[in-house]
């Protein structure tokens, strides 16, 4: 069996998405099961080099892990021999000059999102990297989780009937960083650092809805609802960013979508982002993990009677739809995609275009808020 040594550079992976998500669980995984075969039998075997700030947190990371190549100095991990791929999961702000840099050592460039800072940024990478001939592809983790693969499972199979609308409630208590440490690094409510909860969420709001039916135009409310944090050094700082967005999003079809994104809410619901999809035959609520739904022949007719108490348990109404397959880390599973991609030469769906497209919806959203209207989204 033959096997190819596949050079990735891994940009950012100290920090807790880069690690957790692309470095741990996604390429040390796939080395942990032997690697990634191609369409013709060849296993690809990814060799990572992780790039960071600070020599400290990257010396420590390889040793943990049995890795030897690591640096500080980016130019010199793109001049590598055998590197392949450059990954991106810096800060926002730094990734547009990063990624100009790995398309002109001809690096194949896979990167979290936004791609960039703005649409005009987005789509600038795109062209470049089509000029030059190398693949490139953005992080579109949610549509692999295996609520919603259950939930594009419904819709493929016409269990809506016709769509009507979407609820989506996506968030969770951020702490101030002061009495508990923050879960989230203090640049995502700075917004000359790039932070902010409208570029980080509506750029995955815009894939989840466009693989519902295309967005046709947005309105959104932002809002700075805790204005002082401390840092990750126990320094208060003022919070510039939004840390919530209450969006309306209208779809091809007449369907009517609206997401609330908050770092400042506490959960009541099952999981921390739910889809509520209702159509004309049914309707489904889709997490993280669980998809149930509730059939037009098995909806129950509520009354409403405020003088008495409710007497029907809703959620017990709802089946859940079953697994049917197993479901591996969707952050791996697009790596795996996208390591395929570049040895067979497949199609891949989620290039820097869909990860420009995103970044359209982020700023017209912000855009919308600013102005206090609704705004079309055109066609890119």
């Amino acid at each position: 069996m033959a096997r190819r040594s596949i050079g990735i550079v891994m940009n950012g992976v100290t920090g807790r998405m880069g690690y957790r998500q692309h470095l741990l669980r996604s390429i040390l995984a796939i080395r942990e099961q032997g690697g990634v075969r191609t369409a013709d039998g060849t296993v690809l075997w990814p060799e990572p080099v992780l790039v960071g700030r600070s020599e400290d947190k990257l010396r420590d990371l390889a040793e943990r892990h049995g890795l030897t190549a690591w640096t500080t100095d980016l130019a010199e991990a793109l001049a590598r021999p055998g590197i392949d791929v450059y990954f991106d999961a810096q800060v926002t702000g730094a990734r547009v000059e990063a990624i100009r840099a790995a398309v002109a050592a001809g690096k194949h460039i896979y990167t979290e999102k936004p791609l960039a800072e703005d649409l005009e940024g987005a789509l600038a990478l795109a062209r470049l990297a089509d000029e030059a001939g190398v693949k490139h592809g953005v992080v579109q983790d949610k549509l692999f989780l295996p609520g919603l693969l259950k939930l594009k499972r419904l819709i493929d199979g016409g269990f809506f009937g016709r769509i009507l609308s979407v609820r989506g409630e996506f968030g969770y208590w951020v702490f101030e960083g002061g009495w508990q440490e923050a879960q989230r690094p203090s640049w995502n409510y700075r917004a000359e650092d790039g932070g902010g909860i409208i570029l980080d969420m509506f750029c995955h709001w815009r894939y989840v809805l466009d693989a519902i039916a295309p967005v046709r135009s947005v309105q959104a409310l932002g809002a700075t609802h805790v204005p002082e944090r401390v840092d990750e050094d126990g320094k208060p700082y003022e919070a510039t960013a939004d840390d919530a967005a209450y969006g309306i999003f209208e779809l091809d079809g007449g369907i009517v979508a609206q997401i609330n994104s908050s770092w400042t809410t506490r959960v009541f619901r099952d999981e921390l982002v739910e889809f509520q999809v209702d159509g004309t035959e049914g309707s489904a609520v889709a997490g993280l993990r669980r998809c149930r739904v509730q059939h037009r022949s098995m909806t129950p007719k509520p009354v409403w009677n405020p003088d008495l108490p409710a007497t029907e348990d809703f959620r017990s109404q709802w089946q859940e739809i079953p697994d049917n397959t197993e479901f591996d880390n969707g952050f791996k599973t697009q790596w795996e995609m996208f390591l395929r991609h570049i040895a067979d030469d497949g199609p891949f769906a989620w290039d820097f275009y869909a990860g420009a497209r995103g970044v359209q919806l982020a700023e017209l959203g912000l855009r919308a808020w600013r102005e206090g209207r609704r705004l079309e989204v055109p066609e890119l």
